[in-house]
């Protein structure tokens, strides 16, 4: 990583542009581009930042960006591939331990809200059907009545 900021710094210095001008220009704080040219991958808080502001940095001096980005990676290669698996495994574990699923009230039902939610339609049902039964009988009573009638 020191060898990617040592070619930034030099492109800049053989350009003549200040810390405070180019981090101006990329409206980027000068202490990050300081940390940048130094080599310093702990000061920022997501390293995968890094890589775009490599990019953006070299792009403005006028680098190669994707052979910069290029020699990131590796780095950042060489950087992951020295955690093991088991380490991984281990901090995949811990995390899903430290953050609990949250459910939320609006996707999912407990189980009382469902049987409240099956009753309410069981009771729908019902009463439509109850409400169609007195209807059609209405229309069948009076159709018996018209008829009474029409015989006498």
């Amino acid at each position: 990583m020191k060898e990617i900021g040592e070619k930034l710094r030099a492109a800049r210095e053989e350009i003549g542009i200040s810390l405070e001008e180019a981090g101006t220009d990329l409206k980027i704080d000068e202490e990050q581009l300081n940390n940048l040219e130094n080599g310093n991958t702990d000061s920022f808080k997501d390293i995968i930042n890094v890589k775009y502001l490599i990019r953006d940095y070299a792009k403005y001096l006028g680098l190669n960006k994707e052979d910069l980005v290029d020699d990131f990676n590796e780095y950042l290669f060489d950087y992951t591939s020295k955690i093991s698996l088991e380490d991984i495994k281990e901090a995949k574990s811990k995390k899903e331990k430290e953050t609990p699923k949250v459910k939320s009230p609006y996707t999912t039902m407990n189980e009382k809200k469902k049987i409240n939610v099956y009753i309410l339609l069981i009771l729908i049902i019902v009463l439509v059907g109850v409400t169609s039964y007195i209807y059609i009988k209405s229309i069948n009573d009076k159709d018996n009545n018209v008829i009474a009638y029409v015989e006498r």
